[in-house]
């Protein structure tokens, strides 16, 4: 038997995006994320997503280490400086990712690869439940909570459950009355981008919502 066709009976899983060929389906799997950009492990301390279960294993002992990196903003301190500067992007709002495609611009890199996917059409995971289709597990995971009622975030304060890390960061800022989003105006800090949006009215003039008993229009919709 010659080596090649060895080869070939050995790792019968081939890569269709390379010419790299495995010995099992779940090892192609792996594999594949780094064509897909697929990073499904995300790690609840600091957002970053791996490829595979075991590299979020070996990333979250850096948030058990001595953390001497300290955030000037809130209580949060990391045992790295890079971490630090992703974490500083919550408070200071920078998105340095832009989208080339259309004006959107992330945070982080992983986050502006998975929003790619919205440009080129790219939905390979589907729900079982529902037959949506996603452009990426991750996505897919956080889909099914709707289904199945899970709620992994909870909240160390109150016991709150969300089905997102980003509602539990939200849900934080009650706590710890972190007021990231400042108005340009008059500088005055809220909590949500939403109370932000609504406040900024008083600085326009601008008065969208109208009352349907007396025709006034007002600034927000709880006033008439």
């Amino acid at each position: 038997m010659s080596c090649v066709r060895l080869n070939t009976m050995e790792r019968p899983y081939q890569c269709s995006q390379c010419d790299k060929a495995f010995s099992k389906n779940s090892i192609l799997v792996n594999h594949m994320r780094i064509h897909t950009g697929e990073r499904p492990y995300q790690c609840i301390d600091c957002g970053k997503g791996f490829t595979q279960n075991n590299r979020l294993i070996r990333h979250m002992r850096i948030h058990t280490e001595e953390k001497q990196y300290q955030c000037s903003k809130c209580d949060r301190a990391f045992s790295r400086n890079d971490n630090l500067l992703c974490h500083m992007r919550l408070h200071t709002g920078e998105r340095p990712y832009q989208c080339t495609q259309c004006d959107k611009a992330f945070s982080r890199s992983d986050n502006l690869t998975y929003h790619m996917k919205i440009h080129t059409g790219e939905r390979n995971y589907q729900c079982s439940q529902c037959d949506k289709f996603f452009s990426s597990n991750s996505i897919l995971v956080t889909h099914m909570r709707i289904h199945t009622g899970a709620r992994p975030y909870q909240c160390g304060e109150c016991e709150k459950t969300f089905s997102q890390n980003s509602g539990l960061i939200n849900h934080m800022r009650k706590h710890t009355m972190e007021k990231s989003y400042k108005c340009s105006d008059c500088h005055k800090p809220f909590s949500f981008k939403c109370d932000l949006t609504k406040h900024k009215v008083v600085h326009s003039g601008e008065k969208p919502h109208r009352c349907d008993q007396c025709d006034q229009n007002f600034s927000q919709n709880n006033i008439c």
